[in-house]
């Protein structure tokens, strides 16, 4: 009875805390409610910032920032880069160059997948951008879920975060590198972590098994309210934890668990399963668009699965068609030129020193002024080999649907093109992991295909009566293949992920090999 008493005293005392905080965060909400208004003067302003401040800059001398005066000046005199273009630049930087393609001295590079040349990529993590971008992006994931949420307790828990799967290294001895994540939690305001747990020491543990363990061994019976990671990674922690407490529901475990803060990947393919493991009507789920390069949106409304672009970041937005890319002078479109429905690769001038670097993503708008997206791909993870240009959240989608038609359970899956040459014809092949299979294969891919065609008019066209795709394929994998195929590759938790769609049949014939 002195025990209840004294937890009801507690929280009460922290539900005060969590109504006064929430009070600091009322002028930034107030400030990002101006975006539908002011969209286009505030991508204006963080340009001109931009070239301002790296004007006497290697690089703002090489494209001459001085004279630059407009968004046309910029445009035609800054060319599109990838990560090769700049590679040599940001070895130099690595090696203490400064003054390179940003003014200050960087000692932190988010490292992450890399391109067909490189294992990884080293993407500069700036003072600004650490702290105009990416702790910005944090500070108002927090503020709109509290707009949102007016009855959250969210101070009086802790929150806990899922890092990355490599701890900072040095480089040499002007810099360091480690994934996102963990370059974050590195640099960290002290005070976060008197609401944060695990230890800092145990979420920068490099070896992902050991570190899941030691996870569980010192939170499983902290007060917990907030989860924040990858979803396919926190579904293994979650797992864990519940083996580890003996339970079935995540809320028997964490009784005051109330958000979950996620990304990386497409949430679609695993609310079911979160939703069973956390059967509570006041479990909210946010999403956020936080990659090496930047942080580029969160979701505003929990109705409304769309992204809210965030405007002043110290990122200047640009687009490039998803049918234009890799082309010798594709259309390059600001924000303000950009139609709703159409999919857009992204490029991206930031307070990072990322002059027109296309990161690699996809998006698709949904609303304009404010301007709000869902996440379609990568320019590299779409199949197009008949035309069909199917994308990942069909995909996502897809599988999420049928999964709801047929109780089954989707743990991982990959699909690529199958050429069939004596036909002049293909068809695609899904690779999946069942958490739960259908009680019927057949019925789970004529569904399948059904619902693909629902999603996207171009692979409906294709599958017309055959006229150039086939009826897909579901393979089965066996249980662990691909969590075996992201450790042998050494990419096992953080932000690592498994190439949903490729068009070609690299990814699908090791994994499949693996399976055999």
């Amino acid at each position: 009875m002195i025990t209840f008493a004294f937890n009801t005293i507690h929280y009460r005392s922290m539900d005060i805390l969590t109504n006064t905080i929430s009070l600091l965060f009322r002028p930034r909400q107030k400030e990002i409610a101006k975006f539908a208004q002011e969209t286009d003067v505030i991508q204006q302003e963080q340009l001109q910032s931009l070239i301002h401040t790296a004007q006497n800059t290697e690089w703002g001398q090489k494209y001459n920032y001085k004279t630059i005066k407009s968004y046309t000046d910029f445009s035609q005199r800054i060319p599109i880069q990838t990560y090769d273009d700049i590679k040599p630049y940001i070895i130099r930087m690595i090696n203490g160059e400064k003054n390179i393609l940003w003014p200050s001295l960087i000692h932190w590079y988010a490292k992450s997948s890399g391109t067909t040349n490189d294992k990884s990529k080293f993407i500069p993590v700036t003072t600004e951008i650490l702290k105009g971008c990416h702790y910005k992006g944090g500070f108002d994931t927090v503020s709109l879920y509290l707009r949102n949420t007016p009855d959250s307790h969210f101070f009086a828990s802790k929150g806990l975060i899922l890092g990355g799967s490599h701890s900072p290294s040095p480089l040499n001895k002007n810099a360091h590198c480690g994934d996102l994540s963990a370059v974050l939690l590195q640099n960290l305001n002290p005070l976060v972590n008197l609401i944060r747990v695990p230890d800092k020491k145990i979420i920068l543990m490099n070896e992902w098994e050991s570190k899941i363990k030691a996870i569980v061994d010192s939170t499983w019976k902290a007060d917990v309210n907030s989860l924040s990671g990858v979803p396919s990674w926190m579904l293994v922690l979650i797992k864990a934890i519940l083996k580890k407490a003996n339970c079935q529901y995540l809320t028997e475990v964490w009784p005051n668990m109330e958000v979950f803060f996620h990304g990386g990947i497409s949430f679609e393919p695993y609310r079911d399963q979160y939703k069973a493991l956390i059967p509570s009507e006041k479990m909210h789920y946010m999403e956020t668009y936080n990659a090496s390069e930047g942080f580029f949106g969160l979701q505003d409304d929990p109705a409304d699965q769309s992204l809210l672009l965030m405007l002043d970041y110290g990122i200047f937005y640009e687009f490039i068609p998803v049918n234009e890319v890799g082309s010798d002078n594709p259309t390059i479109l600001p924000l303000e030129s950009v139609e709703v429905g159409k999919n857009y690769a992204l490029v991206i001038t930031t307070s990072g020193g990322l002059w027109r670097y296309q990161i690699g993503d996809t998006i698709r708008f949904t609303s304009i002024y404010p301007h709000k997206f869902i996440i379609s791909g990568r320019t590299k993870n779409y199949i197009n080999a008949f035309g069909e240009e199917l994308m990942v959240d069909n995909a996502d989608k897809a599988i999420s649907a049928v999964c709801r038609l047929t109780g089954a359970k989707v743990k991982e899956y990959t699909a690529a093109p199958l050429f069939i040459l004596d036909k002049a014809k293909g068809r695609h092949q899904w690779f999946i992991e069942f958490e739960k299979e259908p009680s019927s294969l057949e019925e789970f891919a004529l569904l399948l295909d059904k619902t693909l065609q629902e999603l996207n008019s171009d692979y409906e066209a294709k599958r017309y009566k055959e006229i150039s795709l086939q009826p897909l394929e579901i393979l089965v994998s066996k249980e662990g293949t691909f969590y075996e195929w992201l450790r042998q590759k050494g990419k096992l938790g953080g932000q690592h992920k498994i190439p949903r769609l490729s068009n070609n049949r690299i990814f699908i014939e090791e994994l499949l090999a693996l399976n055999h």
